[in-house]
């Protein structure tokens, strides 16, 4: 008998697929996509409507593969990019296999959870998808608070599960790679062992950069600011053992007055930004680099389609 079951035990199929984590903006997503993939994958911010690119993290185990793409926050659109970050949510959640919709404890069930589980519910009348309700910063309330809040997300609508979960306490991020991966369908692995992201570098950067630079903004600026590599090149002439990679990177806003502020007086919150993100940079390319910033004026870009087309959205 031992046998058998071991025997069935190995030949038990290999899943791989998508995933995405979707909820209103800064519930949470970017920082537990880098935790369920063991290294920063997608820009964090306490500054709402971070994320703006689709970033693929790969967190691959002897079991399953799991493909996340990290998606902006879905919300009422104000701008034309607004918009255009909501269709990219749409397209991605008709593409994934699973999908973990994050519901941050320390906040009550609000009208922009409750629109994005009637868009969840519309999508799942057209497509089954099973739906993981993730009850992220599950460190941040007490008990009574999070027994609470689960009771209300059972509430909002049909989940396959509902798992707590907090990201930056490491508390059950094991399980909810284990629940996502469950849903995969069997296949064999997409990408080879030890590939993290498929996002090129120069994208990487730029998000390294807008980081930094949304770090102690004010609030009206984070969705302003636009990045772009202008050029990554080698140092030449540099000895093979300590290369050195030039990064010229534009950063734009819409108006002056918010240029300002992103350089600070006498250029000292720009030199703060380059910094910060040139760390970050260096340990995502594993070599030192040389970064120059430049920030420049697309005057009023989020609503110019024409600019927006210019900036990659």
């Amino acid at each position: 008998m031992s046998e058998v079951g071991s025997s069935s035990q190995e030949s038990k199929p290999y899943r791989a697929g998508f995933a995405c984590l979707v909820g209103r903006p800064n519930a949470g997503k970017s920082t537990l996509t880098n935790a369920l993939i063991g290294q920063k994958v997608a820009i964090t911010s306490s500054k709402p409507q971070t994320t703006r690119h689709t970033i693929r993290g790969i967190a691959t185990t002897p079991e399953a593969q799991l493909i996340l793409v990290d998606t902006p926050g879905l919300h009422k659109p104000r701008t034309l990019l607004g918009q255009r970050l909501n269709d990219v949510v749409r397209e991605t959640l008709m593409d994934v296999d699973v999908i973990g919709f994050c519901l941050p404890c320390d906040q009550r069930i609000g009208p922009g959870d409750q629109f994005i589980a009637a868009e969840l519910a519309e999508l799942r009348r057209g497509r089954k998808r099973p739906v993981i309700a993730l009850a992220t910063k599950s460190d941040t309330v007490d008990r009574e608070r999070l027994a609470q809040h689960l009771v209300a997300i059972d509430q909002l609508g049909e989940w396959q599960e509902i798992v707590p979960c907090s990201a930056t306490g490491g508390e059950q991020v094991g399980t909810v790679l284990e629940v996502l991966m469950k849903y995969l369908p069997e296949s064999p692995k997409l990408y080879p062992d030890g590939v993290l992201t498929d996002e090129p570098d120069d994208v990487m950067v730029a998000e390294l950069v807008r980081e930094a630079a949304l770090e102690g903004v004010r609030d009206e600026l984070p969705h302003s600011i636009a990045v772009v590599v202008d050029e990554m090149l080698p140092r030449e002439g540099r000895p093979a053992d300590r290369p050195l990679m030039d990064v010229r990177v534009n950063i734009f806003v819409e108006r002056s007055s918010q240029k300002a502020i992103i350089i600070g007086r006498g250029g000292s919150r720009l030199r703060d930004v380059g910094t910060r993100a040139r760390v970050a940079i260096e340990e995502l390319l594993g070599q030192k680099v040389f970064l120059d910033l430049h920030v420049k004026i697309a005057k009023d870009w989020q609503r110019d389609p024409n600019q927006l087309s210019k900036l990659g959205f």
